[in-house]
């Protein structure tokens, strides 16, 4: 998120966007409801309300990028590029100054007004002087945009390893606040067979923090490693979800990832939902 307007991205002809944002509305899907075997649920569609140009909702065009704060700007970049196949859109860096600190953190000094602290000791970054600095780099997939900020102090080279502020150690997805990135995986691909290529090719470039969870209990990395590779997916057969496959797992920098497929009913509600949604942005 940069204090600069981004160009607009051209997804092509209105056939190729439709289709894009149909995968997009599966990948960003909820999933909350659809993790226990035995949870009961119906889904039960309910008529939109016709939408108002003038709304909150009648203004947007979608989801345009996620943003993903990184300790390892190079890391980050090669996972989501290297090994998951993302293009760059472009990158841009060395951001300080009042308008760039106003913008993003004027929240946080707020705060630190408020609790009578210094902001350095809640983690505020000093752009506006200078002795920290942010650099964003945009990653484009097929129906959405990363981008990922690295805050770091001004002696330190764009890219490098070395943040403004030390990582959390622990993250769980249980948390508030906590967010996830979801891949959409072909109808095609074998998914567990996607999940064990996924692990095996982010620890040959040293990303051992990419480890996937499996869908029976392990008590011990070496347990989860030893897991029977059809342990990697977990299929949702109970409506509303049914169709539902999905993995959880960590990237590189620690950020909570999901990737899941789409199929049979719960694809034809997302795809339904989509068509509805469409046909009120479109209606006059």
């Amino acid at each position: 998120m940069s204090h600069e307007q981004k160009p607009a991205i051209h997804l092509g002809d209105p056939d190729r966007r439709t289709i894009l944002r149909a995968a997009g509305g599966v990948a960003i899907g909820g999933i909350a409801a659809a993790l226990s075997a035995d949870a009961t649920a119906s889904a039960q569609a309910t008529p939109a309300p016709a939408r108002d140009p003038n709304s909150l909702g009648g203004r947007l065009q979608g989801v345009q990028h996620f943003g993903l704060t990184v300790q390892n700007m190079e890391r980050a970049y090669e996972f989501y590029t290297g090994v998951l196949g993302g293009t760059e859109v472009f990158r841009h860096g060395d951001f300080q100054g009042d308008a760039v600190q106003n913008t993003l953190l004027a929240d946080q000094e707020i705060l630190a007004n408020q609790l009578g602290v210094n902001p350095r000791t809640i983690g505020v970054p000093d752009l506006r002087g200078g002795a920290q600095r942010l650099d964003v780099r945009f990653i484009q997939f097929d129906n959405v945009v990363i981008e990922l900020l690295q805050y770091r102090d001004a002696d330190q080279p764009m890219g490098g390893p070395k943040a403004f502020a030390e990582p959390v150690e622990h993250m769980s997805p249980a948390f508030p606040r906590m967010m996830h990135i979801c891949f959409h995986v072909r109808d095609d691909v074998d998914f567990n067979q996607f999940i064990a290529d996924l692990e095996a090719e982010s620890a040959r470039r040293g990303m051992t923090q990419v480890r996937a969870n499996r869908i029976i209990r392990v008590s011990t990395e070496e347990e989860r490693k030893a897991a029977p590779i059809d342990t990697n997916t977990n299929k949702v057969t109970v409506a509303p979800s049914d169709g539902w496959e999905l993995i959880y797992c960590k990237g590189p920098e620690g950020e909570q990832l999901e990737f899941v497929k789409a199929l049979g009913p719960v694809k034809k509600r997302f795809s339904d939902a989509l068509a509805a949604h469409l046909q009120l942005a479109s209606a006059k």
